[in-house]
């Protein structure tokens, strides 16, 4: 008789990757496959607004280019089942993250989320996504369904974020290597646009300029 864990990652193995922490299947044609999308903006191209608040938030909505993904807020649900794929389906199988977002006793995430991603076989996508650090966020940091102004509001709110300071959220945005993962996602996988070091100058020059958040 074959293994649960044979089973899980033969399950996992038809599935492909969708968000900072998901798998989904890949249809044809697939969003996945379309062209990725085009590099973030630098921090001086936003220098002529000279209103600070206004500069704040226009670098906000820049950053937001990678926050609001689906390669990111799959993993960030209000009910505790993951999404996947740019549609943001329901995740198949049926999981959830459980009380510490890792999975339920007896099917946790590890089941068919590796330390890396794990290659698949005779399976319509190349692999399984993995990460040391793959879970589901907090309910506290639902983001799908949010405007980008509510998650600002969010990300800067101790009691939602897992008592961050500004400081620690940049740190966290800029070098984490599961927010990481959403810029090498894997073949036939649309990573987030631009490059983390990007994205975490984006979100250091937001902080700089007051942290001002969009109208939710």
């Amino acid at each position: 008789m074959r293994s649960l864990r044979s089973l899980l990652l033969t399950s996992c193995g038809v599935v492909a990757l969708s968000g900072c922490r998901c798998a989904t299947p890949v249809p044809a044609p697939s969003p996945e496959t379309r062209a990725p999308p085009a590099a973030l903006r630098s921090v001086e191209s936003f220098a002529d607004i000279q209103d600070a608040r206004e500069r704040s938030v226009a670098l906000f909505v820049e950053a937001g280019r990678v926050i609001a993904h689906p390669r990111c807020t799959n993993c960030h649900p209000a009910d505790g089942r993951p999404r996947q794929g740019m549609e943001q389906r329901a995740h198949v199988p049926a999981v959830v993250g459980g009380e510490d977002g890792h999975g339920p006793p007896g099917l946790p995430c590890t089941a068919c989320h590796q330390a890396t991603n794990t290659p698949t076989v005779g399976a319509t996508v190349a692999s399984i996504p993995g990460n040391p650090k793959w879970a589901l966020a907090p309910v506290e940091m639902a983001w799908v369904g949010h405007s980008l102004g509510a998650i600002c509001e969010q990300l800067k709110d101790p009691k939602r974020n897992g008592g961050k300071d500004l400081a620690a959220l940049q740190h966290h945005m800029a070098k984490d290597e599961l927010v990481g993962w959403g810029w090498d996602p894997g073949p036939g996988r649309q990573p987030v646009p631009g490059t983390q070091a990007a994205f975490g100058r984006l979100f250091q020059a937001w902080v700089d300029s007051g942290a001002y958040c969009p109208e939710p």
